[in-house]
């Protein structure tokens, strides 16, 4: 640490919001990089590192290579934890800045931002490169889903010299990268590129087929040495309410992957939201991108119910501290409605045309958590609606479930991602995929080449 007032003589700087319009690629000036890292106090306990950030990136270390203008040499101390730091640079939600010291009395370190920015220096620069094994092992994995932890695992082992192949249900490699995302937040030429990288380490790429139905586990024990399974989550929840039946109440990933994919959706396709009123039920981050896709969509108006309380402003930092703070309650504030219960949906001539909702109100001897609310009497209200989006999040998957048809092959198979975490951070994905492919790369030791 060179300077360590540099966070009283330097302000954190935000790049513009994905709302703005405006691509925040530029938002660093010549030398802004070096200053924004120039903030990091090199704590000697760095929760940033070993609270926050789920790959234990070791932040202090590549903001001070940073400030002292060695990006290439940052670049490889965070590749060194994180394959994708241009992917968790956009998507993560940084619990890393929330964990950072500095946020207990000022604003945190920017890290989420710097480490997306350098990235993408370290694409234009070249420095970003296939980096084939040297040496192959003649052993062979496969990875089942192409998502974060699928191609965190699939990278890794590749580089460790198996032969390595991906299984995708889709029809490109990428899942929820590809068809999950919006291209607001992630473009998929993003995407595109570190599959070129992963294709030139030599992974190849069987798509269009699904673990379980065309694609059964026992080949793959009987085919492969190690197979890491990276399904992602189970199937969307549900609201069993009145009316749930008609049409027009999709689920989130339903709208995204139909915005995702293919040509715009015609003005007559009854998933378009432009021109319509549209209510998407459900508060995190995949609501939010539903609410940010229908308004670029053209929908008239938009509302996203909360099933919790406005997050309080003002409270004490310390008593939550390093964990992340509550849902900013200015984000997408202007069309969220808080402490609502979804009731019903009514319906004419079979489609949704508007939700029935109550207001909610907490007990305050304890934090609000789903289900807590009790309805309060006479608050029901109706919300017109054209368009419903589930944004309820997802099932825990069984990944035993996957193994019913493949009695005896247990010990080849490995877990990653949302299967075994449940639906979570794509840091944690990847993590996770990192982790699977250590464990399959010690069984792959142990097995000879062609030997199953």
């Amino acid at each position: 640490m060179a300077d360590p007032a540099a966070f009283l003589k330097h302000e954190r700087r935000e790049p513009p919001s994905p709302r703005s319009g405006k691509e925040p690629e530029g938002w660093f000036a010549p030398g802004a990089m070096e200053t924004q890292a120039s903030r990091c106090l090199d704590c000697g306990l760095p929760y940033c590192h070993g609270f926050g950030c789920p790959l234990a990136g070791r932040i202090p270390d590549w903001n001070d290579l940073l400030f002292r203008g060695k990006w290439r040499r940052a670049l490889e101390i965070i590749h060194r934890d994180n394959n994708f730091p241009e992917f968790t640079g956009r998507l993560c939600p940084a619990p890393c800045e929330a964990a950072c010291t500095l946020a207990l009395r000022e604003s945190p370190v920017t890290i989420r931002q710097t480490e997306r920015h350098l990235a993408e220096e370290g694409w234009r620069r070249g420095w970003i490169a296939p980096s084939p094994a040297l040496v192959s092992t003649g052993r062979r994995a496969a990875v089942v889903g192409s998502g974060p932890a699928g191609l965190a695992a699939a990278q890794e082992l590749a580089r460790r010299g198996h032969r390595v192949m991906v299984f995708e249900k889709s029809d490109r490699p990428g899942g929820l990268l590809r068809y999950g995302i919006p291209g607001f937040k992630l473009e998929k030429s993003v995407l595109d590129r570190r599959l070129e990288q992963l294709t030139a380490e030599g992974v190849t790429w069987e798509n269009g087929v699904e673990a379980g139905r065309g694609l059964a586990l026992s080949r793959l024990a009987r085919d492969f040495d190690a197979v890491v399974l990276a399904t992602g989550s189970g199937p969307p929840r549900e609201l069993k309410i009145p009316g749930r039946e008609l049409a027009g109440i999709v689920p989130a990933m339903e709208l995204l992957v139909r915005s995702e994919t293919g040509p715009a959706l015609p003005p007559e396709d009854p998933i378009n939201p432009g021109g319509k009123s549209v209510v998407v039920i459900g508060g995190g981050d995949t609501g939010d991108d539903c609410v940010e896709s229908c308004l670029r969509s053209g929908a008239s108006v938009v509302r996203q119910l909360e099933i919790l309380p406005r997050p309080r402003t003002g409270e004490n930092i310390l008593s939550i501290w390093p964990l992340p703070p509550p849902r900013a309650a200015a984000k997408n504030g202007e069309h969220i409605l808080w402490s609502v219960a979804t009731l019903g949906f009514l319906g004419k001539e079979g489609r949704v045309a508007a939700v029935r909702c109550a207001r909610l109100e907490y007990p305050e001897d304890s934090p609000p958590r789903p289900g807590s609310g009790r309805v309060i009497p006479g608050s029901e209200f109706e919300i017109p609606a054209e368009l419903v989006v589930l944004a309820l999040g997802f099932e825990k998957a069984d990944p035993s479930a996957l193994l019913r048809d493949c009695p005896g092959g247990e010990e080849k198979f490995f877990a990653a991602g949302d299967l075994l975490l449940g639906p979570s951070l794509v840091a944690k994905a990847v993590a996770s995929g990192r982790a699977a492919a250590a464990a399959a790369g010690r069984t792959l030791e142990n097995t000879g080449p062609g030997k199953r």
